[in-house]
């Protein structure tokens, strides 16, 4: 099993990178539905205003090929684009459990 974690930095003022994550989390959400491999995911919105980075997800899926899978899956990619114009950072860590 393999663990995807993912966390984003977000620009603009406070109130657009809610917005911006919250349509983010609820398109993630629904990824488990339409991509087969993958298992889970969870999908947390920073609620701590001393700390910089915006969004994470933890995603589980079976092998680092079916991460492979996941990422190309056009669900995802659609997902993603969400981000487009608003992600500053992203940082990835993938390992199997």
């Amino acid at each position: 099993m393999v663990k995807h974690i993912v966390t984003f930095q977000l620009t603009g003022t406070p109130e657009e990178r809610l917005q911006v994550a919250t349509k983010f989390k609820e398109a993630l959400l629904a990824l488990p539905k339409v991509i087969e491999p993958l298992q889970s995911i969870e999908v947390g919105i920073n609620e701590n205003p001393a700390e910089t980075w915006d969004v994470v997800l933890t995603a589980i899926l079976p092998t680092m090929a079916d991460v492979a899978v996941y990422a190309n899956h056009p669900a995802h990619v659609a997902a993603a684009a969400l981000l487009a114009g608003h992600k500053a950072n992203r940082a990835c860590v993938d390992y199997e459990f």
